[in-house]
């Protein structure tokens, strides 16, 4: 008896998982025909790996006296992408060295996407701007663009 109780277990949950999957298979809106995705663009950063919605990012590659911190993406798209942040910036005062970081409020906006030379069926974001919410470093300007590597 025991042995068949187990076994009518057994199949009823294998059966309750079969119809839970295909339920959820079957409550999903058909994919539209002919219908392509235009291609997420991502962030290249300074190791040549592609981003998405990074939560870190370095802007000085060279000695990262410069990156960007707990990044919060609130758009991701083929055209554009928007996030807020912090941007840390070392000082250099009296040299890079000695110097001291310190955070600075920012929106980051990624733009004009265009093919990647190194992969060029990936798009890549190739403009940043940052836009300083209130303080910002010494001779920044409120608005900073910048070009970003291929």
């Amino acid at each position: 008896m025991r042995g068949s109780v187990m076994g009518t277990a057994v199949t009823l949950a294998a059966g309750a998982l079969l119809t839970a999957a295909m339920t959820t298979a079957s409550a999903s809106p058909p994919a539209a025909a002919g219908r392509v995705d235009p291609p997420r663009p991502v962030l290249v950063d300074c190791t040549w790996h592609q981003n998405v919605r990074p939560a870190d990012f370095i802007l000085a590659c060279g000695d990262g006296n410069s990156r960007l911190l707990g990044l919060h993406w609130t758009q991701w798209g083929p055209h554009g992408a928007t996030a807020t942040g912090v941007n840390v910036v070392n000082d250099c005062k009296p040299y890079c060295a000695a110097g001291r970081f310190h955070g600075y409020r920012v929106t980051v906006r990624l733009d004009e996407p265009t093919s990647w030379k190194k992969h060029p069926s990936v798009q890549h974001f190739t403009r940043m701007s940052l836009t300083y919410a209130g303080a910002r470093p010494d001779a920044f300007l409120q608005v900073m663009t910048y070009p970003l590597w291929d």
